[in-house]
């Protein structure tokens, strides 16, 4: 069984710079939306990396849960923690999807040293990175934190 402590969220550097703007205004809880079933499930530790051009992992924060269900009511419960700033964006942004994803986080913190991919890439000893995301256990999350600064 993997064990699933972190997990290295891709995230476009749009929706990266949304989420930090409301992290400086002092949001704690914030939700990043995808269309579907998407992970994480579960974890402890959510990590951002921010794909091209920027391409490092920028932050970490602390998971909450996915909620999953009607795009309607679930952006009617969280989609005030979103970056997206409409219902209108929204139902563009997910399309004709039937369900919506919106991975919940808290107490994001920046890095002081965000990781670069090729850092990244030898920590985990690996040439290229799922681009959906992947799962992390508790002793390589802890060096990638001890990485970030």
């Amino acid at each position: 069984m993997v064990d699933k402590y972190g997990y290295v969220m891709m995230i476009q550097d749009k929706w990266w710079r949304g989420f930090l703007q409301r992290h400086r205004e002092g949001k704690t809880v914030h939700s990043y939306v995808r269309t579907g079933f998407a992970a994480p499930k579960e974890a402890s530790l959510l990590f951002f990396y921010v794909a091209k051009p920027v391409g490092e992992v920028a932050a970490t924060a602390e998971f909450v849960e996915r909620r999953t269900g009607d795009p309607g009511e679930v952006w009617s419960e969280h989609g005030n923690e979103s970056v997206l700033r409409s219902k209108e964006q929204f139902e563009e942004f997910i399309g004709d999807g039937q369900c919506v994803s919106f991975i919940r986080f808290r107490n994001m913190r920046e890095a002081v040293k965000p990781v670069p991919l090729s850092n990244l890439s030898l920590l985990l000893g690996a040439k290229r990175l799922p681009r959906a995301g992947f799962y992390l256990d508790k002793a390589t999350s802890h060096k990638l934190i001890s990485l970030m600064g």
